[in-house]
């Protein structure tokens, strides 16, 4: 009866409070007026193109903002958009950009895409980011401060001490994380003035960190989102002969920093099975310790149990990941310019972000519809791992409608596991602390814990060394 009593009562609650209660959908209760455009985009100074003037009103019709729409991952993300169409009705793609030119060639290609789709939607560029973001159902951010060029030196300079270089781990990380939450945070406190009820998907590395000052030193609906876990799932099925669908992994960790601890098959425990399947391809070290432990590592996890190897790998290498990076980069966007490219090139592939637009649009999608589906997301830790801080930023699976993403408990996990996501998460709150207060104690502090530093005086000089070479895009020093 009280079940019963309870659920009579949710009838008499004001839209506003079933809302707040995940009982409705706020994304899908309103009209929004959408031009009917096959695939117009707009930059400064440029004019609208193939207009179709059949301006007419549509229910759930949804914006969404793409900041970073001049990264060569966009028609990845587009792709997703078009593909999913039948259960995401998006009527405005906002692609902005701080590099007009960039956004003009990924924009082109992108408006190409959408129209040999078909699809009933606008494709609008703009360097003006609080026009984009303005109004928006969702805003994905996919953004790299200081480009490439920053990439390449996240990955030089800790080698000059001693350090692997890595762009979202380590010093490079580290680097990464203190140039992009200034402008994460400015980010956020427009998206709360012009689009309140968007849901922000941050796929801006390093995410987990990133994520984390979203949930806390802003009001935004934030979810981050990392395509690792997604590759991980499906290459776990691929090696099982099986679909997703009949596959529930046991996930821990933070992002770039995580298990699958346990792999069930339609109900059956597969995890022995899983794991010796998985071994194939990698190092020694992980093969030894997936052995032991009968587990999945996270791909990036190698540079913690291969520290050595890999630091005597990339000092010999003639050019970073970075730097092969900047190569495909510029081949792509040859391909993009191209007036009669309408579909990502498969050269896309070798650009790395496997899974982008799955991980993204489905992630979206489960919202707006309200799904309750399983996803391997960023969220608010509570109390889902009780060894780690209440608000700090967990990967975990969760189960995802349009109130949020819902974290699920984990189960045990072994000494070693825990103690190591202790030290690295107290690393990620240090360096939150240090990017939004501009602190150098803090800073130094989370250089000389993170594992992959060889020590304090190294920390101290490559500290030193960074905040220089940043200099221009660390405002809060």
């Amino acid at each position: 009866m009280r079940c019963f009593a309870r659920l009579l009562g949710s009838l008499w609650l004001s839209s506003q409070e079933k809302s707040s209660f995940g009982l409705t959908n706020p994304l899908r209760s309103r009209k929004i007026p959408v031009g009917g455009f096959r695939s117009s985009h707009r930059t400064p100074g440029s004019q609208y193109s193939n207009l179709r003037k059949d301006w007419y009103t549509r229910m759930e019709r949804l914006k969404v903002c793409v900041i970073g729409g001049g990264s060569t991952y966009t028609p990845e993300l587009v792709e997703g958009f078009v593909n999913r169409s039948d259960e995401l009705p998006v009527g405005e793609i906002a692609l902005t950009d701080i590099d007009p030119e960039r956004l003009e060639v990924v924009g082109g290609l992108a408006a190409r895409m959408v129209e040999k789709a078909g699809l009933d939607a606008r494709v609008e560029l703009t360097t003006e980011r609080r026009r984009a973001i303005e109004g928006s159902d969702f805003v994905i951010t996919q953004i790299r401060v200081g480009g490439v060029r920053a990439r390449i030196q996240d990955e030089r300079i800790p080698l000059k001490f001693g350090a692997i270089g890595q762009e979202t781990t380590g010093p490079g990380g580290f680097a990464k994380a203190l140039r992009t939450i200034p402008v994460i945070m400015d980010i956020a406190r427009d998206v709360e003035e012009l689009a309140p009820n968007g849901w922000l998907i941050n796929f801006t590395n390093p995410s987990g960190i990133i994520t984390e000052v979203l949930l806390n030193h802003s009001r935004v609906r934030a979810i981050g989102l990392c395509n690792a876990p997604i590759g991980i799932v499906r290459g776990i099925a691929s090696r099982l002969g099986a679909s997703e669908s009949e596959v529930f992994v046991r996930y821990v960790g933070l992002n770039h920093l995580s298990w699958v601890t346990a792999v069930y098959y339609r109900g059956q425990d597969v995890t022995r099975e899983s794991a010796e399947k998985a071994i194939e391809g990698r190092s020694q070290e992980e093969a030894a310790w997936m052995r032991k432990f009968h587990m999945i590592p996270n791909s990036y996890l190698r540079y913690y149990y291969g520290k050595a190897r890999i630091l005597a790998e990339q000092k010999k290498a003639q050019k970073t990941r970075g730097e092969v990076v900047a190569d495909v980069e510029a081949e792509l966007l040859k391909l993009y310019r191209d007036a009669d490219t309408n579909e990502k090139p498969k050269l896309l592939e070798k650009r790395g972000g496997a899974n982008y637009s799955t991980a993204a649009v489905s992630l979206a999608s489960a919202i707006y519809n309200h799904k309750n589906e399983l996803h391997i997301v960023n969220v608010r830790n509570r109390s889902t791992i009780p060894w780690l801080p209440y608000d700090s930023a967990i990967e975990a699976n969760c189960l995802v409608n349009s109130a949020g993403a819902h974290p699920l408990t984990i189960g045990e996990v072994p000494d070693g596991i825990r103690d190591l996501m202790q030290t690295v998460k107290t690393y990620e709150q240090l360096t939150v602390k240090a990017g939004t207060e501009g602190s150098y104690a803090d800073a130094l502090e989370a250089l000389s814990i993170h594992p992959l530093v060889p020590s304090r005086e190294a920390a101290k000089r490559l500290l030193d060394k960074l905040l220089v070479t940043n200099r221009e895009y660390l405002p809060q020093f």
